[in-house]
């Protein structure tokens, strides 16, 4: 069975490096970036320097399950989320053990 995991470059703080995610994470990543309009790089950075442990493929993970919880959150208390953006918590992706 293949693997859904991708191996993926990107350039953070003007170094090459990877990071191992399924399809899914990495498209909503990039709405994520369109919806703050800032590139792809920029809120990887951010991510990778806000995170405490774990490793940064986890950590992007963790952002997109927390922006997407936040949604449904805005959502079921009927703020219509699809109106608004709704920023992800540092304190969700970044303790990682």
């Amino acid at each position: 069975m293949k693997s859904l995991v991708i191996k993926r470059s990107i350039v953070l703080a003007g170094h090459k490096t990877s990071v191992s995610l399924e399809d899914e994470f990495w498209g909503t990543l990039k709405k994520i970036a369109i919806r703050r309009q800032t590139t792809l790089s920029d809120l990887v950075c951010t991510i990778d320097s806000e995170r405490q442990h774990g490793n940064l493929s986890s950590a992007i993970r963790l952002f997109v399950l927390d922006f997407c919880q936040k949604q449904l959150a805005d959502l079921n208390e009927g703020h219509g989320a699809t109106h608004r953006m709704v920023e992800p918590s540092v304190p969700a992706y970044s303790r990682l053990t």
